[in-house]
């Protein structure tokens, strides 16, 4: 295990972080967004406070009259409530993210940090997000349940309509915009997955590869996980990093044996004459 968490130290070298990171990071910086994420929560906590309104069930007429319009009352306040799950969800998965973010990035400016020592944090809240159980995330298409967001649907379909036209520097800058619009939603891994592959297709194997690593250091127990990590190997074999790929390739069946992305790997690696 420690072997591999310096290995990732490694392919985040080989892997120069671009698009979303700044090469020239501080520890300011990186307080400052320490603090913008401090407010955000702030925020979101505001919203758990009550107003003091409430909606008004007082209505005339029969007992069945009266029974009909708390009914109606019940159901509206029922689905605000999901809507409001929905959201606090989604914000403590992105909030979680960041923070862990924050942290790897915090001790590679610090003198003295062993990034190897890291532990997993804890989500935001104590509670970890309900709402990001989505199944295997491959490049098929398939139909968004009810918990998408207005209009993530559309810009999920934009963004694949220009993988399909072969325009790829513009769908992975798309596929990269759904992510920041929408962290912690149902399609989001898969969007993820997307971007890699449409920056891989346009001969940007580097970017391709962090974005990969990104998506498996975001949460490396989740939907997509296996494939990210066995994308990361392949493209370390595509770039020559050989030691690094089988190192990253082996830890796929070691992790997920059971997925498909394990059997993938082990073929990788006869390829790639790993001992």
């Amino acid at each position: 295990m420690r072997r591999f968490v310096a290995v990732l130290a490694l392919v985040a070298v080989v892997f120069p972080a671009g698009g979303w990171a700044q090469n020239e990071e501080t520890l300011a910086d990186i307080r400052q967004e320490l603090s913008i994420l401090y407010v955000e929560i702030q925020r979101l906590k505001r919203e758990l406070s009550t107003t003091g309104a409430s909606g008004d069930v007082s209505v005339g007429g029969s007992a069945l009259d009266r029974l009909g319009a708390i009914e109606a009352e019940l159901q509206r306040l029922t689905s605000k409530t999901e809507q409001l799950e929905f959201r606090i969800d989604r914000v403590v998965s992105d909030g979680t993210n960041r923070i862990g973010d924050l942290e790897f990035r915090l001790c590679e400016l610090e003198s003295g940090c062993d990034i190897s020592t890291l532990e997993t944090g804890s989500t935001l809240g104590g509670v970890a997000p309900a709402t990001n159980t989505g199944t295997d995330a491959g490049v098929e298409p398939v139909e968004a349940g009810p918990e998408l967001a207005v209009g993530e649907k559309a810009d999920f379909e934009a963004a694949e309509a220009a993988m399909t036209a072969g325009n790829f520097a513009e769908a992975a800058a798309k596929f990269a915009a759904f992510q920041q619009a929408y962290p912690g939603g149902p399609l989001t891994d898969r969007a993820g997955l997307l971007r890699g592959e449409a920056l891989e297709k346009s001969g940007d194997l580097k970017e391709a590869g962090r974005a990969y690593l990104d998506l498996f250091s975001s949460n490396e127990t989740g939907p997509v996980a296996a494939e990210a990590l066995y994308r990361v190997g392949n493209i370390l074999g595509q770039l020559g990093q050989s030691d690094q790929a089988c190192i990253t390739l082996g830890e796929v069946g070691v992790r997920f044996p059971q997925d498909a992305a394990a059997g993938q790997a082990q073929a990788k690696m006869s390829q790639l004459g790993c001992q």
